[in-house]
């Protein structure tokens, strides 16, 4: 069936339902918008459904919505798993409460048993129920740091971390064999009535999540003793993060400040273009409140919390926003250095990152002994590794992080943990007062010590059918026609998770990782380029990484990588 005649059935099927009318009925005439509306279903992966708001097939709507609950049902019912129940939060997004209510009611109309939060969470609060409930599954309504038009639903398995892709693809056969009339929601008080809805909180899951994130602290002594003279800024960037970070940091009897205009929960986030930390322009309302009240350190989560950025200060008052990768080797070195001087780090102590995350962690963890282990992107294969130390006892799990501004040092959570990377930069700060310097000093103090890793993160945005294309055509290209230099650099070797196959000096050897169209290429002097599709957004994305004795010479190396790269985008 064409768009055409797909956005013709939709008027059709949907016709009582007023607004789905007057919405389609809106764009009746633009062939450009109902194709982009109706070419394809929404696509449910390893990160579930993400889209831009609105009626159509590639829109996120609660039909949608009911149709993907619908499948995950049928999956946990195959699975005889059905009685446990699936755990559901919701963030700051518009429609997420409505989405969320949707997915409970669906999953009561199958005869699943789903335990629904009383108010917005985040994600990691949901993956932390999932196992300390017992629940087969988890669902949260979130489209993480896009901007406020999309939102979207991603799936947890019963391990807290989120769904892989054999469940995922499992999945997707139980959606697509079900029409829209097949996933029609239980009346909510029907629900609550047969036991099938319960609404859950504070009492079941906040309290011990906020106890569990406090067993994190690598020195409680530290923040006893200077948690009150810390001076930072902190910002929910009208998300999730406002009352488990600032109940955290209460709690813990830290100094900080809130920004007021970003404090309360609003899906339009009308202070940002979109509510991510890992841009710069999300502090523009924090930083010029450090400097009125003295802050040298401002931090932000995304309105759904699993992610973190900050901005800090130098010693000429200047404000600085870090990487990722930043941040998260400025808390390793921090968890590291705290394990060794109180004698528990663990001989078997491993850290894991994604495959395009900052190399400085590796030489970082091979000063302390500790094991770095690299997976593909996404933080549920950290989730993986987390579940195979624990059922092997191989490795003790320390900490996990990808350069995209997520970060975990605790097994509870199988997600990036936006309030507890707050616990970590908080102790971070303190520790580096307790030296006499500032975290920026702190930072210095790595690259003087390990080098100079400089990393830069390049996003081609291709929307539409025509993107979907363009993006297809230029991995293609890339795999026809492998560049053999970059930069005055001799490309080493060449990394195709595609294939499972990395090819270097004309030999091959097998890699082991799932199937990814992921391409890595491995870069003379310890340097190395990666370039993937996104997961969740209409992007092709350009990691480039280089190494150097000097703030400088990184700099130009991997300014000169990164426009050379970008070339092959074309």
């Amino acid at each position: 069936m064409g768009y055409k005649e797909e956005y013709q059935r939709w008027l059709n099927m949907f016709a009582k339902d007023a607004e789905t009318v007057a919405e389609l009925q809106s764009i009746a005439g633009n062939e450009k918008e109902i194709e982009d509306r109706f070419y394809t279903e929404l696509a449910f992966g390893t990160a579930g459904l993400r889209g831009v708001l609105g009626m159509g097939t590639n829109r996120m709507n609660v039909y949608n919505v009911r149709r993907a609950t619908m499948g995950v049902a049928k999956y946990l019912i195959d699975q005889g798993v059905q009685d446990q129940g699936v755990a559901i939060a919701y963030d700051s997004r518009i429609m997420s409460d409505v989405f969320a209510k949707q997915t409970a009611l669906t999953l009561a109309a199958a005869g699943v048993k789903a335990y629904l939060f009383d108010a917005l969470r985040p994600v990691p609060v949901l993956s932390y129920p999932v196992r300390h409930l017992n629940c087969a599954a988890g669902v949260v309504i979130t489209a993480s740091h896009n901007p406020p038009q999309y939102n979207g639903y991603k799936v947890y398995g019963a391990d807290g971390a989120q769904l892989g892709p054999e469940a995922a693809e499992a999945v997707t056969k139980y959606i697509r064999s079900l029409s829209y009339d097949d996933c029609l929601p239980m009346d909510e008080d029907e629900a609550k009535a047969k036991g099938l809805l319960k609404i859950i909180g504070n009492k079941e899951v906040d309290d011990d999540y906020i106890a569990m994130i406090k067993t994190l602290a690598q020195r409680p002594e530290l923040l006893a003793e200077r948690g009150k003279d810390l001076k930072i800024v902190y910002t929910p960037l009208h998300g999730s993060g406002n009352v488990p970070v600032q109940r955290l940091l209460k709690e813990l009897g830290v100094n900080y400040t809130v920004v007021p205009e970003q404090e309360k929960p609003d899906g339009h986030f009308p202070t940002v273009k979109a509510p991510n930390p890992e841009d710069p322009n999300a502090f523009t309302l924090a930083i010029p409140l450090a400097q009125k009240v003295g802050a040298t350190v401002v931090f932000g989560t995304d309105p759904d919390c699993d992610r973190l950025g900050a901005a800090v200060q130098d010693g000429n008052g200047v404000f600085h926003t870090l990487t990722g990768n930043q941040i998260a080797c400025l808390m390793l070195s921090h968890i590291l250095s705290s394990k060794k001087a109180n004698g528990t780090l663990p001989k078997n102590g491993a850290v894991v990152k994604s495959v395009v995350s900052t190399e400085l962690a590796r030489a970082i963890c091979e000063d302390y002994g500790v094991d770095m282990i690299e997976v593909l992107t996404g933080f549920k294969f950290i989730g993986e590794q987390i579940q195979h130390f624990e059922e092997t006892g191989e490795h003790t799990f320390l900490f996990g992080f990808e350069e995209s501004f997520g970060y975990l040092s605790g097994t509870q959570v199988r997600d990036k943990d936006g309030v507890n990377a707050s616990l970590l930069l908080c102790e971070a700060v303190c520790a580096a007062a307790e030296r006499g310097e500032t975290l920026y000093d702190s930072l210095q103090k790595l690259y003087q010590k390990y080098g100079y890793f400089k990393e830069k993160g390049v996003s081609v945005t291709l929307p539409g059918k025509d993107g979907v294309a363009k993006i297809a055509g230029i991995m293609n290209n890339l795999r026809q026609n492998p560049p053999k230099e970059v930069a005055g650099l001799k490309i080493t070797g060449i990394r195709d998770f595609s294939t499972g196959i990395r090819t270097a000096d004309g030999k091959e050897e097998k890699l082991d990782y799932p199937k990814s169209n992921v391409l890595y290429y491995e870069i003379e002097k310890g340097n190395w380029i990666c370039v993937r599709p996104s997961g969740t957004e209409p992007k092709i994305k350009l990691y480039v990484a280089a190494r150097a004795d000097s703030q400088e010479a990184v700099d130009a190396l991997n300014d000169k990588m990164a426009a050379e790269a970008q070339e092959w985008m074309k």
